[in-house]
């Protein structure tokens, strides 16, 4: 059974094809594509077939999807030209005549209010008429969203935001792709729709409070009004449109759009899914 994963020279799509090939999937079953193959070269050495792929071309995509039996498309990058993306890559897979979709969009993407929702909305209602056997992966947030930011945390001695007490079910990378990889090698997925998300929901507050506790040094969460958060972002540095997007996500958390106790992805993965404990851990050593 061949399968392709996209965006494999990203964190998340790597996971997945290390995850596969732990599973005991073949390495020449496997096709990893993204646009810098450099960055997959091992994998190559591995016997994974590579390939470089551009959304926006779909002759590139025609030729990575050709034969596959199981696509995973992972979310691009480009936000404003993801839905128009998808849509390609969506097209290619009809035409190589591929017996399964999986798509990794965002929890609760038929209710949420979350403005970086749209494209997942549009890219999963292509998928409805697309014709395709399809699986929707709807991921809340990666834990790594917040660990990566640790450093800065204990320098600067708190994390700004907008999220008030609203609880996330943030999973690891690790996690996430555990689960995608069980799709693809599984034969009951099709027509699924998973919410996925971390066993243990926590608060802004609770994660500073973890850090502080392992840190040994005091940290804390401090809560803003969105537009305020905004306009922080933007004095660090970000692009007025990447800084209204984040702080719009932490409305939707503090909102419960990132919340999320299906206990699907527990249930996909076979394990309970990495604690916050565990994961500031890693992030500190």
């Amino acid at each position: 059974m061949s399968v392709v994963i996209t965006g494999a020279t990203g964190h998340l799509g790597r996971l997945v094809v290390e995850s596969l090939l732990q599973q005991g999937v073949p390495a020449r079953d496997i096709t990893a594509a993204g646009r810098d193959t450099t960055k997959i070269k091992d994998l190559a050495d591995r016997g994974v077939r590579v390939r470089a792929i551009d959304y926006d071309d779909p002759a590139t995509l025609d030729g990575a999807f050709r034969g596959a039996a199981r696509i995973l498309l992972i979310s691009a990058s480009a936000t404003g030209q993801r839905a128009r993306q998808h849509g390609n890559a969506i097209d290619a897979a009809r035409r190589a005549g591929a017996g399964l979709l999986a798509y990794t969009s965002i929890a609760h993407a038929d209710t949420t209010t979350l403005r970086m929702a749209e494209e997942h909305q549009a890219t999963e209602t292509a998928l409805r008429t697309s014709g395709l056997e399809y699986v929707l992966l709807r991921n809340s947030w990666y834990t790594e969203n917040y660990t990566a930011q640790i450093p800065a945390i204990l320098q600067r001695g708190s994390l700004p935001g907008s999220a008030d007490d609203g609880r996330v079910s943030a999973a690891t990378r690790a996690d996430y792709a555990a689960a995608a990889a069980a799709v693809m090698t599984g034969d009951w997925h099709a027509g699924r729709v998973y919410e996925l998300g971390g066993d243990q929901a926590f608060t802004l507050t609770e994660f500073t409070a973890e850090i502080s506790a392992q840190a040994g040094q005091p940290v804390s969460y401090h809560d803003l009004p969105v537009a305020e958060y905004a306009q922080l972002l933007i004095s660090a540095g970000l692009p007025e449109p990447a800084a209204a997007i984040i702080a719009d996500a932490d409305r939707g958390l503090a909102r419960g759009d990132l919340y999320v106790d299906s206990g699907h992805l527990r249930q996909l993965i076979g394990r309970p899914t990495t604690s916050l404990h565990d994961a500031v851990a890693a992030a500190l050593h």
